[in-house]
């Protein structure tokens, strides 16, 4: 299998629950709290890899706590 390289986006994404989706300008409280690591690029880096594939992810990431 030839190897492949991914170029692309790496991020976190913070998601919440709530109850109801919040009307146009208003804020609800959730009710829980996850950090779900994504990116289009890091999402197909890891399909090519279940996949089988020999997959090098190649992004830039940030300097917060992520």
């Amino acid at each position: 299998m030839k190897k492949i390289l991914v170029i692309g986006s790496l991020n976190m994404d913070l998601v919440t629950m709530s109850e109801r989706h919040p009307k146009l300008g208003e804020t609800i409280i959730g009710k829980s709290f996850f950090q779900i690591p994504g990116g289009k690029g890091g999402n197909q880096a890891v399909a090519i890899a279940k996949l089988g594939g020999e997959v090098t992810m190649f992004g830039c990431v940030g300097k917060d706590s992520n």
